[in-house]
């Protein structure tokens, strides 16, 4: 692999695939790398990690791996030094690593007690450029939908009109898009699910509710009403705690008297 930029160290292109999408509490399952050097040498890895936790249907129908797949692979505990050595002197590189990756891997290295850092590191994320380069605003909607300006942007009349405008060009020109509300709600939400208060406390996996954060994070609502209702009626007392997340959590802990 030849880039067209000079490197005066080793470049590091990796990507992961894991159990979801919180970068604090979800688990690598599968890294691959490719690490460029100032002369050019080429090395490409995979390398599969068992999670020590069940893999999310939802986690398995985007990236195919199962848990019997990572069944017998090392942890990433396992492989975190030699794996940091491999990075060590490197830059990195790769799409939505600021976001996504980096502080997942970061996250990973910490629970495995090895140092990872990234100070002095020159980090180059792909979907940076890329929507510096292209905007995603609503004014490169219009000209990419609708083939004209947006001379409204930022009043709002006018950006809700282009906003109008550009919907009606989607549903023209893409034949998988839903043509009923329900159907839109249904495809938008798999994308991004809005939780308002709800977010506080939880996340959405395979349609339940999740505790996000807290000695229980990562456990689904329901399971923790039946295994801790104490620490949830902790968390209803808060003084900050919404009203939305009081009630779910009276209803998970009333569905799981229920079940008693």
């Amino acid at each position: 692999m030849k880039l067209p930029i000079p490197l005066d160290r080793p470049l590091v292109f990796f990507d992961l695939e894991t159990t979801g999408v919180d970068t604090n509490t979800d688990r690598i399952v599968e890294l691959a790398l490719i690490r460029v050097s100032p002369q050019g040498d080429v090395l490409e890895k995979v390398r599969r990690f068992n999670p020590e936790m069940p893999l999310p249907p939802g986690a398995t129908a985007i990236h195919g791996i199962t848990d019997e797949d990572v069944a017998d692979e090392a942890t990433f505990s396992q492989r975190a030094r030699s794996l940091a050595k491999l990075l060590e002197g490197c830059d990195l590189a790769g799409f939505n690593i600021l976001r996504f990756d980096l502080p997942l891997i970061d996250n990973e290295f910490h629970r495995a007690g090895v140092h990872f850092g990234v100070k002095g590191r020159r980090l180059i994320d792909m979907q940076t450029i890329f929507h510096r380069e292209e905007p995603r605003d609503l004014t490169a909607a219009a000209k990419f939908y609708l083939d004209r300006a947006h001379p409204e942007a930022h009043s709002a009349l006018g950006d809700i009109r282009t906003s109008a405008a550009v919907l009606s060009a989607q549903l023209e020109r893409y034949d998988e898009l839903p043509r009923d509300i329900d159907g839109l709600h249904g495809y938008c939400e798999e994308v991004s699910q809005y939780l308002g208060p709800l977010s506080s406390w939880f996340r959405v996996v395979d349609g339940d509710l999740m505790l996000k954060k807290g000695k229980h994070r990562g456990i689904p609502l329901d399971e923790v009403a039946r295994l801790d209702a104490g620490y949830l009626e902790w968390i209803r007392g808060l003084d900050d705690t919404r009203r939305e997340v009081a009630d779910a959590i009276d209803a998970a802990i009333e569905r799981a008297r229920a079940e008693e």
